[in-house]
C-alpha cells in the first residue's frame, strides 16, 4: 500500500522549509567563501541543515517521525547524559580536579536534571510548572543547537585549510610536565612535523610559541624545540617564541616573529582538533592571515575540552546569546499569561 500523500497544507510547509534552507545555504556560502572563519557560518549551516530536516519530516510518511525520529530523540536524550557523567568520572581520574576538567560531568549532570524533570512534570502539570519547563527546554535547545552548529562547523572547517603551499608553521604552546613534551603538545608536533615534511621546495620555517608557566622549568617553545630537532627537523628551520601565555598572544607573538617574511600569507596554525575553531576566530579578529590546522586528541579528553571552547565562544558573543536566550525563557511565560 502507497504512504498517504501530503494534503495541500503540508505541500505548502513543507515547500516553505525547502526554500527557506536553500536561502540559509546560500547566505552560508557566500559567508563561507567570503570569510570561513566567521561564527556565523556555522549558525547560518546549521540554520540550513535543520530546516531541510524539517521539510523532509513534512513530506516522509507520518510513520517515519513516530517510528523512527522521536524514538531516537529520546534514546539521545537518554544516553547523552550517561555517556558525559561516565566521561566525567575518567577525566576526574585522568587528568585532575580542575574546574575545566569536570565540564562534561557537569553537563552530565545538568542534562539528567533536565530529562528527569521533563519525566516528573511532563505535559500533564500544573500551567505554571509547564511554563517552567518550557523554558528550561527551549534553554536547553538553543544551547544544544547551538553547540552542534559550531561542533559540525568546526570539524568542516578544520577540513577545508590547505595543507601544500605552506612557508611557514606556527605550533601553539600547551603545558609541560616539568620540562618534559606530554601527550597533547606533542600531538601538536608530530602534525607541524608531518605538515613540514609534506612541503615541496624551500622547507617551511616552523614558530613554535609558548612561556614559561606555573611548574614548569622552561619555556614551552624551548621544550617543543628541542622535541622537533630531536624528531629530526633541522635547527635553523624552528624559530622560538617564548612570551606568550594565551591563545592570542600565541598567534600575535608568533606572527611578530616571522616579521615582514614573505611566508606570512601562507602561515598555517598548528594546534589540537577541539580547538581549532576557536583559534581561527581569534585569528581573525586580530585580523592576521592565517588558517588553522587540528592535530589529533585523546577521545576521553574531547567531550570536556569541546564544551571548553563552546563556553568559551558563546561567551565571547554573551550579549546576543543572553538577549535570544531571555526571549526564549520568557515565551512560555507570556504563553501562560495570555490563557489566565
Amino acid at each position: 500500500m502507497a504512504p498517504p500523500r501530503p494534503t495541500a497544507l503540508e505541500s505548502v510547509i513543507g515547500a516553505l522549509y525547502g526554500s527557506l534552507s536553500a536561502m540559509a545555504l546560500a547566505v552560508f556560502v557566500a559567508g563561507f567563501l567570503r570569510e570561513p572563519r566567521r561564527v556565523s557560518n556555522a549558525v547560518w549551516l546549521g540554520v540550513a541543515a535543520t530546516l531541510f530536516g524539517l521539510a523532509l519530516l513534512v513530506f516522509s510518511p507520518g510513520w517515519v517521525g513516530e517510528s523512527l525520529v522521536l524514538p531516537a530523540i529520546a534514546v539521545v536524550a537518554l544516553l547523552t547524559p550517561v555517556a558525559l557523567l561516565g566521561n566525567g568520572v575518567v577525566m576526574w581520574r585522568r587528568e585532575g580536579h580542575r574546574p575545566a576538567n569536570v565540564l562534561s560531568l557537569l553537563a552530565g549532570a545538568g542534562l539528567a536534571a533536565v530529562v528527569v524533570l521533563t519525566l516528573v512534570i511532563g505535559p500533564g502539570g500544573s500551567r505554571w510548572a509547564v511554563a517552567a519547563l518550557g523554558s528550561v527546554l527551549l534553554a536547553c535547545a538553543y544551547v544544544t543547537f547551538l553547540f552542534a552548529c559550531l561542533l559540525g562547523y568546526s570539524v568542516l572547517y578544520g577540513r577545508i585549510v590547505r595543507r601544500r603551499g605552506i612557508t611557514a608553521i606556527l605550533v601553539l604552546g600547551a603545558g609541560l610536565h616539568g620540562t618534559q613534551v606530554p601527550p597533547l603538545l606533542a600531538s601538536r608536533l608530530d602534525r607541524a612535523r608531518r605538515l613540514y615534511r609534506r612541503q615541496s621546495g624551500q622547507p617551511p620555517l616552523i614558530v613554535v610559541s609558548g612561556g614559561q608557566g606555573p611548574g614548569e622549568d622552561k619555556t614551552e617553545a624551548a621544550a617543543m624545540r628541542e622535541y622537533l630537532v630531536r624528531h629530526g627537523i633541522p635547527a635553523d628551520r624552528v624559530l622560538l617564541e617564548e612570551q606568550a601565555t594565551t591563545t592570542e598572544e600565541n598567534l600575535r607573538f608568533g606572527v611578530e616573529v616571522l616579521g615582514k617574511r614573505p611566508a606570512r600569507k601562507e602561515v598555517v596554525v598548528v594546534t589540537n582538533n577541539y580547538h581549532v575553531f576557536r583559534t581561527a576566530v581569534t585569528a581573525r579578529r586580530l585580523r592576521l592571515p592565517v588558517h588553522v590546522l587540528g592535530a589529533p586528541t585523546a577521545l576521553y579528553f574531547l567531550p570536556s575540552a569541546v564544551i571548553r571552547e563552546f563556553i568559551a565562544l558563546v561567551v565571547h558573543y554573551w550579549r546576543l546569546n543572553t538577549v535570544l536566550l531571555c526571549l526564549l525563557v520568557a515565551l512560555p511565560w507570556l504563553l501562560a499569561l495570555s490563557r489566565s
